[in-house]
């Protein structure tokens, strides 16, 4: 609501204008300059913060598994971080990106266009190193990559792609596709110069080597679902209860889960000259007395206890006890 004047205040006010202490005119512009917003048209602002905050979210998670993934296929520590997510015209990206480069052309279908990824050259060789029996740590020279190189690096980025689906799983079912590896930026134009792309920049840390991720997404993708990149469809989505069906066919899937049980009828130590000496009609001692449990284990604990019996001339366990947790059952 805007202020009201008080009387005392319109008189001075009128007094100012007539005196000339005071210029209308003034008070226009600066009215004027206020409603005013500068807007850079080379660089279109198409995706709300909102959204992008969203994408943020997607690709900490993405970050998350690709490392998780990275430590176990190099056999070295991998450690992935999102530095910043913004958007720019698709020319100031390309514009940045060194030769040789690589970079991964991605399908994300359903959604029609591509999405590249650029990793930096200093991590690939240290990749490729890795992949080749070695440390990673050498440092290399600025090269380009071999056809073995490259085939190694492709089937590498080829198990990256469930990684991504499994990251967007909230917003849209992806099954992304790698279409190609490019290691010229000039064969990479994915979009036109002038298009928006939303440009996620993450560091990667592969043992001692560091470097960049950086993924561009395109607005064209990514504008059929643009709606779905909100926060709130996020948290909404991520919360969402089972319904009554997903809970039987969960519990249905549970009842129908093979476990192996294991029945332990005691234990001992035996030296291997014992062992590779054994005849037929040798008795083992396994510390376990005539009136003694045996143990039933679920993998490698004790469940259950129960009897040695027979059934139907076949070996077989009559459970009588159940082991429950904080019991004094030896595991």
């Amino acid at each position: 609501m805007p202020e009201v004047l008080s009387q005392n205040e319109i008189d001075s006010l009128l007094q100012a204008l007539s005196s000339g202490e005071v210029d209308v005119q003034e008070i226009k512009e600066v009215e004027s300059s206020n409603k005013i917003k500068k807007y850079d048209f080379r660089n279109p602002q198409k995706i709300a913060k909102d959204q992008l905050r969203t994408l943020e979210i997607i690709h900490e998670n993405f970050g998350r598994l690709l490392q998780t993934f990275l430590s176990g296929y190099l056999r070295a520590p991998a450690k992935i971080t999102i530095l910043t997510v913004d958007q720019f015209a698709y020319s100031e990206f390309s514009n940045a990106i060194s030769n040789p480069a690589f970079l991964s052309i991605i399908d994300f279908h359903p959604l029609n266009g591509q999405v590249l990824m650029d990793i930096s050259t200093n991590v690939v060789y240290s990749i490729i190193d890795r992949l080749l029996g070695g440390d990673g740590s050498e440092k290399q020279e600025v090269r380009a990559f071999t056809e073995i190189e490259l085939t190694l690096l492709e089937k590498m980025m080829e198990k990256v792609m469930p990684i991504i689906q499994e990251a967007w799983g909230n917003v849209v079912e992806l099954k992304p596709r790698l279409d190609k590896i490019e290691v010229n930026p000039q064969f990479a134009q994915i979009v036109p110069p002038n298009e928006t792309i939303a440009l996620i920049t993450m560091n990667i840390e592969i043992g001692s080597t560091e470097g960049m991720i950086n993924v561009c997404i395109p607005h064209l993708v990514i504008e059929p679902i643009l709606d779905k990149l909100s926060t709130r469809y996020w948290f909404s989505t991520a919360q969402k209860e089972l319904s009554e069906e997903e809970l039987i066919e969960m519990r249905k899937r549970m009842l129908d889960t093979k476990v192996l049980i294991k029945a332990e009828l005691g234990s001992t130590m035996v030296r291997i000259r014992d062992v590779v000496n054994l005849q037929i009609g040798d008795v083992i001692n396994l510390g376990t007395g005539i009136n003694d449990k045996a143990k039933i284990r679920i993998g490698s604990h004790v469940k259950f206890l129960g009897d040695i019996g027979l059934s139907k001339n076949r070996m077989a366990m009559k459970i009588t006890n159940v082991v429950k947790d904080g019991d004094d059952e030896d595991d």
